[in-house]
């Protein structure tokens, strides 16, 4: 088996495992993210349903809109993963991968971002000085 790193919420309510390697990580900017995450953007790893497991706790969830659920922890808040669901159309890209925060990896130094997605939403005050790639959608990955 391959390497992990593990995480969770700030109480320690809800702990997960990731087996690596990731998918992509990047930062998203979409409003949707913006808002339930209450921060300009959040830095999100993907990687597949099967690399993903929770190891204490039951997050609450939320089906933030026909295309997405996230989960979190239902004492702190804390978000910790964005999915879609199950009922979508089989041939939808990412249908079987899950989203990570990065920012609630116990060493969120271990899975830096490597592009920026829906900046298109970006809020005007906030920028990064990064050289990451930019999109202006969803990450083409």
């Amino acid at each position: 088996m391959g390497d992990t790193v593990t995480g969770g919420c700030l109480c320690g309510a809800v702990r997960y495992q990731v087996r690596l390697p990731v998918l992509n990580a990047g930062y998203c900017h979409c409003r949707m993210c913006q808002r339930a995450a209450g921060a300009p953007a959040v830095a999100w790893l993907t990687v597949p349903r099967t690399a993903f497991a929770f190891t204490r706790g039951d997050p609450a969830v939320f089906r933030s809109s026909p295309r997405g659920l996230r989960r979190f922890c239902g004492v702190c808040g804390t978000p910790l993963t964005f999915e879609f669901p199950e009922d979508m159309p089989p041939d939808t890209p990412g249908l079987h991968d899950i989203d990570v925060t990065v920012a609630s990896l116990d060493t969120p130094e271990a899975v830096p971002p490597d592009h920026h997605s829906w900046t298109s939403s970006r809020i005007a005050w906030f920028d990064t000085v990064d050289r990451l790639p930019r999109h202006t959608h969803d990450y083409p990955g």
